[in-house]
């Protein structure tokens, strides 16, 4: 008898899960599909064709995909090469704590069109759950003063390292990220900076002490280890995570994920000081052969004939940095702002650094095993963006730099680590 063995069947987003498929043929070739519908009902599919060994077995932890959406040996191929029906749609969970994203698991015989595949039904099948939250983790709308968010707390007691997790600049509030770090041992807080609530839509400046102040929140929680706070951060998060760390000093672990070392589009202020963002050059602004806007070289003009005075004093910070770069990325060339920052820091005779540059990644790293966005909408500028990114070298990435980031911050938030979040 076929059957389709998953361990485990229900983890959370960022954990491997192995399958195999057993009672097959001897070399008998098949095709294993994975779907998953979103929380609007949009189809993301992926598929791949494995050859049973000589006991009738397709184990994916040692069997090479012979062909589909990849090839070679990859265990978790399935997952990170989900792709939505629609190219431009983007995977993303919002109700992280009271339902998974349900992936179902499905084997077919190898000589079916892949047309009728949605037609017919598989010999086997499966479904897997894939949680946002471990079970016990605590969620915490917070509307606190000015600080608009959502705080999340690791299951068990007492006192956690916490963390302020930083989105680009679209708006609203993510909190996939937040909620997976509080599974792994961070209090979270999801913090929320346009377009949410009260918050404005189109702000004309970027107040730090807005900032400042979810800091101190954050530090004050009864639940919170201090004395300092990480910030984890990515696009304009991270242009503001690196001014945060410049200028707070209760902030000593920020992880900068394809950002700019400059401010951007609207200034900055903070008690009083304003940075001015560098200008953009729309003139720059490319259109790929898909019609996708390519934002990476809007600042080159601008960043090659500034002085340093637009450059963010990244050598007054007193923490530490861990730098993130997707090489492919599409839209900023986080590669060079990296780079340039990292050869400030060298010249300040600093050594509080790491980079962990990816050829092959764009610029929406994520979570291990989500699939790749490699192009997606933004309303506010009414453009389909162009985000860079190789399937597989962005996949690897994600499960590295994942990893890298929990360590980094364990180092540097917890005085001794005694046990693995």
């Amino acid at each position: 008898m076929i059957q389709l063995i998953a361990t485990p069947t229900s983890a959370l987003i960022d954990e491997p899960v192995h399958i195999r498929a057993t009672g097959l043929p001897p070399f008998q070739i098949v095709v294993l599909q994975a779907t998953l519908k979103d929380e609007m009902g949009k189809l993301f599919r992926s598929h791949a064709y494995y050859k049973a060994n000589e006991v009738g077995e397709v184990d994916l932890e040692r069997a090479p995909s012979l062909g589909g959406d990849y090839v070679g040996v990859h265990p978790m191929g399935l997952f990170w090469s989900l792709k939505p029906e629609n190219i431009l749609t983007k995977l993303l969970k919002r109700d992280v704590m009271n339902s998974p994203f349900l992936v179902q698991i499905k084997l077919y015989d190898s000589n079916l069109p892949l047309i009728h595949i949605s037609t017919t039904a598989p010999k086997v099948s499966l479904t897997l759950e894939r949680w946002y939250t471990a079970p016990g983790t605590k969620r915490i709308e917070v509307r606190e003063g000015h600080i608009r968010g959502t705080l999340f707390l690791p299951p068990g007691e007492g006192r956690f390292p916490g963390v302020i997790d930083l989105f680009a600049g679209v708006g609203g509030l993510i909190e996939s990220r937040a909620s997976l770090l509080a599974s792994h041992g961070f209090a979270t807080l999801a913090l929320a900076y346009c377009d949410y609530e009260d918050l404005p839509s189109q702000p004309e400046k970027t107040d730090l002490e807005y900032f400042e102040e979810a800091v101190n929140f954050l530090l004050r929680h009864p639940k919170v280890l201090g004395p300092g706070v990480g910030i984890v951060s990515i696009s304009k998060g991270a242009e503001i995570g690196l001014s945060m760390a410049i200028h707070l000093k209760q902030v000593t672990a920020t992880v900068l994920i394809n950002g700019p070392n400059f401010v951007t589009r609207i200034p900055q202020v903070y008690r009083g000081q304003i940075s001015q963002p560098l200008p953009f050059s729309p003139q720059l602004l490319s259109i790929n052969a898909l019609g996708l806007a390519e934002f990476q070289h809007n600042f080159e003009e601008a960043r090659n004939e500034a002085n340093e005075n637009f450059l963010l004093p990244i050598e007054k910070a007193h923490g530490h940095f861990l730098f993130i770069v997707g090489e492919d990325d599409k839209n900023l060339n986080s590669k060079a702002y990296a780079k340039q920052a990292t050869e400030q820091l060298r010249r300040n005779g600093k050594n509080n650094w790491t980079l962990l540059s990816y050829p092959g990644a764009g610029h929406l790293l994520e979570a291990p095993y989500s699939p790749l966005c490699c192009a997606s909408k933004i309303s506010s500028l009414h453009l389909f963006i162009h985000w860079g990114g190789e399937v597989i070298p962005h996949a690897i990435a994600q499960e590295h730099s994942w990893k890298e980031i929990k360590k980094f911050l364990r180092k540097h938030l917890l005085p001794v680590v005694t046990s693995q979040l």
